[in-house]
């Protein structure tokens, strides 16, 4: 059975709140090793498209896309956080800032492991 949890989250100044659907709770807690995510360094944690929903603040998100521009990553315009991605290794699944939810401290995930964006396989040619 699956045990479905609804997180509610939101940017540094509060502009930008979204709410995210969690199969079973927070799981598969990562860091992307790519020129952005090493940059940001965040917790980036993962739910389907339909499982992330923009409460608030829509029209403060800014978009910024880099290299094949399939992901999509979301910052706040105000304050600069980055609050999700759709991602690219599966443009069906949103990453989401998991320091950004109500209560979590994103350090508790720590280590977590990091993912091999800079060798992904998107990039490589056949």
């Amino acid at each position: 059975m699956v045990d479905m949890e609804t997180m509610r989250g939101s940017c540094h100044c509060g502009a930008v709140e979204f709410e995210v659907d969690l199969e079973n709770g927070i799981e598969d807690v990562h860091h992307c090793d790519c020129s952005l995510c090493s940059k940001r360094t965040a917790f980036a944690g993962t739910t389907n498209l339909e499982g992330l929903r923009i409460l608030s603040g829509e029209e403060n998100l800014t978009l910024y896309q880099f290299n094949t521009k399939t992901a999509k990553h979301y910052f706040c315009k105000t304050c600069g956080i980055y609050t999700h991605h759709q991602r690219r290794s599966n443009p069906d699944e949103y990453g989401f800032n998991v320091a950004c939810l109500d209560g979590v401290n994103a350090f508790d995930f720590a280590p977590a492991p990091v993912m091999d964006g800079v060798n992904h396989p998107s990039d490589t040619k056949a």
